[in-house]
């Protein structure tokens, strides 16, 4: 298990478990690296729709194995803890409201 830290300033866990699921997706190949990257230095982070302790790390590359897309890594935070709860190429962000970059 990792303990990253993100953009905000506080320690994510990123379980073997949880790593492996992703990378069980062959577009998310080579990926892990970028998933701790997005963390710390994202693009856009959003506030999910569906869950306000959910939020939505975002990062577009320009050439990935399936074309130009966003990875979005998913963080759900707790009182004192953080957790990676997946990660997914997708061809645009969710709607939701914008954490990152702070204005």
């Amino acid at each position: 298990m990792k303990s990253l830290p993100d953009c905000f300033g506080r320690q994510v866990r990123l379980t073997d478990e949880r790593l492996a699921h992703i990378l069980e997706h062959p577009e998310m190949k080579g990926l892990a690296v970028e998933i701790e990257r997005v963390l710390i230095r994202p693009q856009l982070v959003r506030c999910s729709r569906s869950d306000a302790a959910v939020r939505l790390f975002y990062e577009f590359y320009a050439q990935t194995i399936v074309g130009g897309k966003w990875l979005c890594v998913v963080v759900k935070y707790g009182d004192n803890d953080a957790f990676v709860v997946t990660a997914y190429l997708t061809d645009k962000p969710k709607a939701g409201e914008d954490l990152w970059p702070k204005k």
